[in-house]
């Protein structure tokens, strides 16, 4: 029991010897790490990298875009203006046409036969005038002598008369055998590209009148110039006007750009030569057109496409590439970066797009460091390490 005594004193001041052991190790090594920090890191350490730049300085024009339709400037329904059977037809299905070009033939028999008529009666007509003419001229002299009652001349002066009648009447009657048998040869209108025939060789042809529209043939367009029509909102069309003035009628012809659906860039070029004189009480737009050459036919009346007009004058704009435009909320915001590489939101106010680049309307000096590039490590307030970088405009998509 003696000894047992003797070793429990031991052991625990051997205990506590190495608890102190570690206590002292512990506050050596916190005080000599706090003193050799400054030393391996030599001062604060930067934020992540991010690359910055100005923005770009351009002159732009403010475009407004809208859908519409090709339509053709002339387009005519060719109906027979006489009747009878189909006997020739002068051309191919789609084929390009010219005015005066013949297309169709009735029968012209019967109107040659009515024409020969007609002609006939106006020498009769011209004989009986003459006949009417020398008898008032015997009853003129007859009456001068006191010869002839004057009730008899009055009759030979009403039978001149009527003889002229007859006569002019007579030669209308050819004048319109003779149009009828000109209206036998139809001939194009205009110069046009012309559609499938509705009627083939043989089939009877009803004639147009006034309670009828007669037999539909065929139908032309014309290719050059096209038409395109579109629909501008209240707000637009006043918005161009502030940029254009009051233009009507003759003093209108503003450049604009088109394209085709399934075209990239605007390749066509044209005028906005037409707007309507009222905004349409129903959808609140108005109509417009443009007037484009198409020497070439690549575009086809009736088909689709978009126009492009200016909305405002050119003027000097600070221009950004979308990816550096963050969305908070409803609002639009950039990421500048401080002289101290503090990252500061920047509330901004968008513009038109253009050659790839957004104009900055308002929220911007130009002299701000905006990233570009690394927006994914940039957060409000923190610190990090501007790398500096260029903008540089997407390249072009083909076509424009």
């Amino acid at each position: 029991m003696a000894q047992d005594t003797r070793k429990f004193p031991v052991s625990l001041l051997v205990l506590a010897a190495v608890v102190a052991l570690g206590i002292g190790a512990g506050i050596y090594s916190f005080k000599s790490g706090g003193k050799s920090a400054p030393t391996a890191q030599g001062g604060p350490q930067g934020g992540p990298p991010v690359t910055v730049a100005q923005p770009l300085k351009r002159q732009v024009t403010e475009w407004s875009e809208f859908t519409g339709q090709f339509t053709p400037i002339d387009y005519v329904e060719l109906r027979a203006r006489v009747g009878g059977y189909l006997t020739e037809i002068h051309f191919t299905d789609g084929q390009m046409v010219n005015k005066g070009d013949l297309l169709f033939v009735i029968d012209p028999r019967p109107y040659e036969i009515a024409l020969v008529s007609a002609r006939s009666k106006v020498t009769q007509a011209v004989a009986s005038k003459d006949y009417a003419s020398r008898q008032l001229n015997r009853a003129g002299e007859l009456q001068k002598r006191d010869f002839l009652a004057q009730s008899l001349l009055d009759q030979r002066e009403a039978e001149s008369r009527t003889a002229g009648a007859g006569q002019t009447a007579a030669q209308a009657a050819v004048r319109e055998a003779e149009l009828n048998l000109e209206f036998t040869r139809i001939t194009s209108p205009i110069t046009g590209r012309i559609s499938a025939r509705n009627i083939s060789i043989g089939n009877l042809v009803s004639a147009g009148s006034a309670s009828g529209s007669g037999t539909l043939l065929t139908t032309i367009v014309s290719q050059d110039p096209l038409y395109f029509s579109f629909d501008l909102s209240e707000a637009d069309f006043l918005a161009f006007q502030n940029t254009h003035g009051r233009v009507s009628g003759a003093d209108l012809a503003v450049p604009v750009s088109l394209r085709l659906m399934d075209e990239s860039g605007w390749p066509h070029q044209g005028n906005l030569t037409f707007i309507d004189n009222q905004v349409d009480a129903n959808s609140g737009t108005i109509r417009a057109r443009v007037t484009l050459n198409n020497p070439d036919g690549r575009v086809v009346p009736g088909s689709f496409g978009r126009v492009r007009l200016p909305a405002s004058a050119p003027y000097e704009a600070l221009m950004l590439p979308d990816s550096a435009i963050m969305t908070d909320q409803s609002r639009k915001i950039v990421m500048t970066v401080t002289a101290d590489g503090t990252v500061a939101p920047r509330p901004v106010v968008l513009g038109t797009l253009s050659d790839g680049l957004r104009a900055i309307r308002s929220g911007l000096t130009g002299d701000e460091q905006i990233i570009i590039n690394g927006l994914m490590r940039a957060r409000p307030g923190a610190k990090v390490t501007p790398v500096p970088g260029q903008i540089e405009a997407p390249a072009a998509p083909a076509g424009k």
